[in-house]
């Protein structure tokens, strides 16, 4: 699996919101950061996901514009924009923003160390 291939599984699994899903592809030190905070650790970050696997239903979530800043056979960090749609108490909402992820080989796999998500510069 290269770089690519885990932010493409990693897209994928955020679509279909199960953690079950996105778990394996994170490193047990991985740092999410939100506009709503910063989440540290496998635990911190899985109740801050299955929170918004929960608050919005039929979630399609999609990478695009995707920029590898630095890539080598142990690291590579990313930058690209991010959209989502879904229900929320019973309304559409869509959003996006840009986001920069860096990515570890770690334990012979790719895995997410840092997601820093935001919203589009004004």
């Amino acid at each position: 699996m290269t770089p690519l291939d885990l932010l493409k599984k990693y897209e994928e699994a955020l679509s279909s919101q199960k953690w079950c899903s996105v778990a394996p592809l994170m490193h047990k030190d991985v740092c999410v950061t939100f506009t709503n905070g910063t989440f540290k650790g496998i635990n911190e970050v899985q109740v801050v996901f299955e929170k918004n696997f929960a608050l919005i239903q039929d979630e399609k979530y999609a990478i695009d514009n995707i920029h590898w800043a630095h890539t080598s056979e142990n690291n590579a960090v990313c930058l690209y924009e991010f959209r989502w749609e879904g229900i929320i108490e019973g309304e559409h909402c869509s959003g996006g923003g840009r986001a920069t992820s860096v990515l570890i080989f770690s334990d012979n796999k790719w895995k997410v160390i840092t997601e820093h998500l935001g919203p589009y510069a004004l």
